[in-house]
């Protein structure tokens, strides 16, 4: 068995603990391939294969894929596990961590069950840009959001879903996120809480100037269209956590990816179990 090591970190605690878990995965039979960047930065002893993108991934036959980081380490594994379908193991070295379901200390205990393949394992739909094509990588875990750019005035977003016009949104801007992503970005605007095997889309306006203007659950079957205009000459769209400044001239077209991410979560946990420790959830002491 092979297990991909991913972290963004390079900081000397993390170089120590990952080097524990690399030798725990080596006393169970497991090659670690290692984050090519990752192991340059720390300078490990010993040498590691390593990868830097799917491909290397997909012919190394990699079995799972371990991040170490935050939500958003999870987030970016999917520039590299993509549609392959390697299960993404996040371990909680973060702060909130939605998605990260194991703990530094946690992921020791759950090591064998993760290796048999004893966990369970949550499909997530991805988010794909459509249109325009091939100007960087089109998908995204969380969310895509369009937002105004270089200017304190609101910027107008006509939105179509399977070519019928559903509104304009006046503000700064509209999230269109996944079940996954309804914890993030659309969460904090006011959009609804999603459990992940919903096959739902989220539409949420950021800072809505009408006040009648709500966030709007769709199939996640649909094509979604929006339209900038704006005072100035560009908008801002990111796919997760990645920028791109496009010209307002440039229409966006958004979709269901033909491919889900893998997440491993370990059995006593639900997603319900997860919002009530993150979000402070349960019995309230007026009960």
């Amino acid at each position: 068995m092979k297990a991909a090591i991913y972290t963004q970190k390079n900081d000397l605690d993390t170089f120590l603990y990952l080097s524990k878990f690399v030798s725990e995965l080596e006393k169970r039979g497991v090659e670690s391939i290692l984050y090519q960047q990752m192991a340059d930065a720390m300078q490990f002893s010993k040498v590691f294969d390593t990868f830097a993108a799917k491909d290397d991934l997909k012919r190394k036959k990699v079995d799972l894929f371990f991040t170490f980081g935050g939500d958003g380490t999870i987030v970016n594994s999917l520039l590299f596990v993509q549609d392959l379908e390697i299960p993404v193991v996040g371990v909680n070295t973060g702060r909130l961590g939605f998605l990260a379901s194991f703990s530094k200390e946690e992921v020791f205990v759950e090591l064998d069950d993760i290796i048999r393949g004893s966990v369970v394992i949550s499909k997530r739909s991805v988010i794909e840009l459509v249109s325009p094509k091939g100007v960087f990588f089109p998908y995204a875990l969380n969310d895509v959001s369009i937002s105004r750019k270089e200017t304190t005035a609101m910027i107008t977003v006509e939105s179509y879903i399977n070519g019928e016009f559903l509104n304009i949104f006046w503000g700064d801007g509209v999230i269109i996120s996944t079940p996954t992503g309804s914890t993030a970005y659309s969460l904090s605007c006011g959009g609804p809480i999603i459990t992940p095997n919903n096959a739902n889309f989220a539409i949420t306006p950021i800072a809505p100037h009408n006040l009648n203007v709500r966030p709007l659950i769709v199939n996640d079957d649909v094509e979604i269209r929006l339209k900038v205009k704006s005072r100035v000459s560009e908008y801002s769209l990111s796919l997760d956590s990645r920028l791109f400044h496009m010209p307002i001239d440039v229409e966006m077209t958004f979709r269901k990816a033909p491919f889900k991410i893998s997440l491993v979560h370990p059995n006593n946990l639900s997603f319900y179990e997860t919002i009530r420790q993150k979000l402070l959830w349960g019995n309230d002491k007026r009960n």
